[in-house]
């Protein structure tokens, strides 16, 4: 049963009725009801499965709803496509990416609705409208340029630009930081604002609860397709939005800290990392999971690359001791640290981690290789993934579903499950829940644990401080390349990390 929506009703400028939507057998909508208003940015917010992308894309025309209905400024409405939707003022910008690449930048921003000047297509207005539009959110970037030569967060930047150029009352973001980087995440920020203030209602679509606070005014919880909660955003704490997104509380997320440390996993002696930066030394221990915490670009995933072969440090070294005591050296390159039992998972893992044409059985088994001989090497151990599977709660409908289509987060367990499968003894890991909904977090969160308390150690970077203090056992303070702060976990807070990294005060700084 849903709590009563908190926001006023009146302004209404879209309510859903009793909105439903069924694939097959599976209701991804069932009666969803709230209204959203003019000069608003409200979120929709689940976890992954609750249906808020499907009902968006209701609103948007890329779907029909079965039943129920939705009207815009009163009038109900049904959309038989897209175009029917930017007809009636709906602009989506999709987490998928619409661009297509062998067109320019300004014949996508303008597809299907292009200019025209005394009946023939007007280039002119087209580059024109396109440099104001990607002005408006601070990128200066050639409307004639190709769009497959752009990056992937210029590519993303290009779709929200092409969404602000719609004549639109209502704009749909679906997961839209996911592809950007600080910068990039700001600009769009500061377009989200201004269209709240020339009257727009902006739906938000995110799991990222920073993000949720600080921009949108009132928060809509959806849980297994059905509407749990809208509120304004205002009257909610994080732990109030986790539990309804999920069902228990944020400090229920994070499972108990190992209560003592093994032997030396890794020891990084004078590591220095990129030229003109300061040599580090540090150490993990079996058992633990210690972070590396600061403002990005400060050095963490400098260090990182480094120790995992990805980008060999300039000077000094690290070694890995091994379950049975063997040492070996660490950082030469990535295939030397895969032997030696370092398995690394990379921030991107669609373009650095995962095989997304393969299946799930086909990316876990790749971290069978390691130990496997040349003939035994094609053989794919499918017990064993079936039970790695059941151990990290993957949702698929078997092990020979592609990766490509699965949720983010079961996306990163299978990551994990490469690893699992290889039996390694230290995980490095760059931004383990990155694009993961907060009940797969959860689950992320105890995998790593029992990794840990089965002999493992972890050395992790992340971008959410929250994600340090729950996870970390000791968090070292990067800072321009150095470690200027050692903090153990338990008393961590937002507060003793940022001094040191706003600083370089040392704090406290224990030996490793």
């Amino acid at each position: 049963m849903s709590e009563a929506a908190s926001a006023p009703a009146a302004q209404g400028r879209v309510e859903f009725r009793n909105v439903t939507k069924q694939f097959g057998s599976t209701r991804a909508v069932s009666e969803v009801s709230f209204s959203g208003r003019a000069g608003s940015i409200h979120a929709v917010t689940g976890e992954n499965g609750a249906g808020k992308s499907t009902l968006m894309k209701m609103l948007a025309g890329v779907h029909v709803a079965d039943a129920g209905e939705i009207l815009i400024d009163g009038r109900p409405v049904s959309f038989p496509g897209t175009a029917a939707a930017r007809e009636e003022g709906v602009s989506t910008v999709f987490q998928e990416l619409t661009l297509l690449p062998n067109l320019t930048l300004a014949e996508n921003m303008f597809l299907g609705r292009e200019p025209r000047r005394y009946g023939m297509l007007d280039r002119q207005a087209m580059r024109r409208r396109s440099r104001d539009a990607l002005a408006s959110i601070g990128i200066d970037i050639d409307p004639d340029v190709t769009c497959g030569d752009l990056a992937l967060s210029e590519q993303h930047l290009v779709e929200v630009a092409k969404a602000s150029v719609a004549d639109s009352k209502i704009v749909i973001y679906d997961e839209p930081t996911a592809a950007l980087d600080g910068p990039g995440t700001e600009k769009l920020f500061r377009l989200i604002e201004e269209q709240k203030k020339a009257g727009k209602l902006v739906f938000y679509i995110s799991h990222r609860l920073d993000e949720i606070f600080r921009l949108c005014d009132t928060t809509t919880v959806l849980k297994d397709g059905a509407h749990v909660a809208t509120l304004p955003t205002a009257e909610l704490t994080r732990d109030r939005l986790v539990s309804l997104m999920v069902g228990r509380e944020l400090a229920q997320m994070y499972p108990p800290r190992a209560t003592k440390a093994g032997g030396a996993a890794l020891v990084v002696d004078g590591l220095v990392a990129r030229s003109g930066r300061p040599g580090v030394s540090f150490g993990v221990k079996r058992g633990e999971i210690v972070g590396l915490a600061g403002i990005e670009g400060q050095g963490q995933r400098d260090i990182m690359r480094a120790v995992a072969g990805l980008a060999p440090g300039i000077s000094g070294n690290a070694t890995a001791t091994d379950r049975q005591g063997a040492v070996f050296p660490v950082g030469s390159s990535i295939v030397a640290n895969t032997r030696a039992g370092i398995g690394f998972i990379p921030e991107d893992r669609k373009s650095e981690g995962l095989f997304l044409s393969l299946s799930i059985s086909q990316n876990i088994a790749l971290g069978m290789l390691r130990k496997a001989s040349m003939f035994a090497a094609a053989v794919i151990d499918r017990g064993r993934i079936a039970a790695l599977m059941k151990q990290m709660a993957v949702r698929a409908r078997d092990a020979g579903q592609a990766v490509a289509s699965l949720s983010g987060g079961n996306q990163q367990k299978v990551m994990f499950g490469r690893w699992f499968s290889a039996d390694v003894d230290l995980m490095l890991i760059e931004e383990p829940t990155r694009g993961v909904d907060v009940g797969a977090k959860a689950e992320i969160y105890r995998l790593l644990r029992e990794f840990t308390e089965n002999g493992g150690a972890i050395l992790m970077t992340s971008s959410e401080l929250t994600e340090h203090i729950g996870l970390c056992d000791r968090i070292l303070v990067v800072r321009e390349g150095a470690i200027v702060a050692e903090i153990e976990g338990a008393r961590a807070t937002e507060e003793t990390i940022m001094t040191p990294a706003l600083t370089g005060s040392h704090g406290e700084r224990a030996a490793a």
